[in-house]
């Protein structure tokens, strides 16, 4: 299961159940979801106030649980609605490069985002902006409409900026994603603002802002992954993301 969908999906639940569309809402990923298998969420309304819901929501095959999701959901009135930075200063998705897709899985959800490297300008190859900070144009052309569960998906290419950053040597597996929604605003493309913090003791961790192709502020993620090379043989495919203990 890609995690952003799990994330996607369990944000969908909560919404319907509280009426109230997602503020902020942080996933951890326990085990992997294996294809063919059905991915239930029990969802619990912890505490449901006259503006704020705060709620949670565990996805589970059979009785084993897959990810836990925590969230606070709402809408309130301010008469000063602002948000500071600006996105970087990129070429428009039509004069970009396509991102080539290398897995051997040709029916996943990460097939269907059609993704451009956002080149800086003046450049005409994939490069970083600045020191661990890259662009990716994204959009989902079967997607009628944007929405937080969207947001969440987007949110989940942290790992992608990792790798660039090495060069293509590294692989990662997420171990979390948060996402803070700012904006459901429509746009044909979105930029993915992707910036590598650090990486130490074999973990990453990222940021990326979501902007929208006119330039609002969408939503801002972040993430947390495991590392591993990608020269031949040092790694096996891992089937859990935390060994059981001995």
């Amino acid at each position: 299961m890609f995690g952003g969908s799990g994330l996607g999906a369990a944000i969908a639940a909560m919404e319907g159940t509280s009426g109230r569309p997602v503020v902020w809402a942080t996933a951890q990923y326990l085990l992997f979801a294996k294809v063919g298998t059905v991915v239930d969420f029990d969802v619990t309304l912890a505490v449901h106030g006259k503006k704020t819901t705060q709620a949670r929501a565990v996805g589970h095959v059979g009785g084993t649980e897959i990810i836990t999701v925590n969230a606070a959901l709402g809408l309130r009135e301010y008469p000063d609605d602002k948000t500071y930075g600006l996105p970087p200063a990129v070429q428009e998705p039509e004069s970009c490069p396509v991102r080539e897709r290398f897995s051997e899985v040709s029916d996943s959800l990460d097939s269907r985002i059609e993704q451009r490297w956002a080149l800086p300008i003046g450049s005409s190859e994939p490069a970083e902006i600045e020191p661990g900070r890259i662009a990716v144009w994204s959009r989902m052309p079967e997607l009628l409409e944007p929405s937080a569960a969207s947001f969440a998906v987007l949110g989940d290419y942290v790992p992608m900026g990792i790798s660039f950053t090495q060069g293509g040597r590294a692989g990662s597996t997420s171990l979390d994603n948060t996402i803070r929604v700012i904006d459901v605003a429509p746009s044909d493309w979105y930029l993915l603002d992707i910036r590598v913090d650090a990486i130490s003791n074999g973990f990453g961790h990222g940021v990326i802002h979501i902007w929208s192709q006119e330039g609002n502020l969408c939503a801002i993620g972040s993430q947390s992954c495991i590392v591993r090379s990608r020269e031949p043989g040092s790694h096996s495919p891992p089937k859990r993301l935390v060994e059981a203990p001995e």
